[in-house]
């Protein structure tokens, strides 16, 4: 796989024949064929920038991964998608997985959190969109209770615990616990299911609290069973409004430039 020189490639226990990439904005006009501001790889089609652009760094993806990328229509819900060869781009759906060799299930992201998922032995893969409304309406939950049944997975409970270390579960960069400010509804939201999540926010002083995506992340993939998480820890390097020169930011560039490209995370078997 020909990438980005600055695209992250998931540090963590997959298999060979599991292949993974977060695409970064690019470093310069080589890396690229958007204009600002969004250059200079916008994978996203929806946010104005020019149609030709986002088809050739969309070409330029597909060649690097050797695999076809499905783009979905991502609306922060929790709908699911199984991915199959004539799957078209453009379906409704904020996660997708696939049994396939050959097809990239792709999220977009410019702040949301992105999550990776297959097993130790490989006989699936999953990538999940998880904004804070969709990971509080049970995107990871849904996603992983449909890994499992793709994967041959059991079910009950007891097989579940017995399977915690099959799954590896892989967060992306999103916008980080000190740039997330938030209402005190989305606290409520998350904290009416698990009282453990209110450790997760820090409140500010105008009634507003910042949110730990990533640790909310975390949260529900252990409660689902999932004991290896790697990625994205919080840590600043991780965050996309701190880190410009890397990573698009709607929260940091649609008010002050007009725009934000889209970054797209990917999982496929080989």
């Amino acid at each position: 796989m020909t990438r980005g020189a600055d695209w992250l490639v998931p540090d963590w226990p997959a298999p060979p024949h599991v292949q993974a990439v977060f695409t970064t904005r690019g470093q310069g006009a080589g890396d690229g064929a958007s204009a600002a501001p969004f250059d200079f790889f916008n994978l996203g089609g929806h946010v104005g920038d020019a149609p030709a652009a986002v088809a050739a760094n969309r070409a330029r993806l597909q060649r690097a991964l050797g695999a076809r990328p499905v783009y979905l229509d991502q609306v922060h819900g929790t709908e699911v998608l199984a991915l199959h060869p004539d799957t078209p781009d453009g379906a409704r759906a904020d996660a997708a997985l696939t049994d396939r060799p050959g097809l990239a299930c792709t999220v977009m992201v410019a702040d949301c959190l992105p999550v990776l998922l297959t097993d130790l032995q490989g006989r699936a893969v999953a990538a999940a969109h998880a904004g804070w409304r969709g990971l509080a309406g049970g995107v990871l939950e849904r996603t992983l209770e449909q890994f499992r049944a793709l994967a041959g997975m059991q079910q009950a409970q007891a097989a579940i615990d017995s399977e915690a270390n099959e799954i590896v579960a892989w967060l992306g960069p999103c916008i980080g616990p000190q740039a997330f400010e938030v209402g005190l509804e989305v606290r409520a939201a998350f904290v009416a299911a698990d009282a453990g999540a209110a450790a997760c926010f820090v409140p500010l002083a105008d009634g507003k609290v910042l949110a730990d995506l990533p640790a909310l992340a975390r949260r529900r993939l252990a409660a689902a069973g999932v004991a290896r998480v790697h990625g994205n820890d919080g840590a600043a390097a991780w965050c996309t409004v701190g880190n410009a020169a890397r990573f698009f930011s709607y929260r940091r560039d649609q008010r002050r430039q007009g725009g934000s490209g889209r970054m797209a995370a990917c999982i496929w078997r080989v």
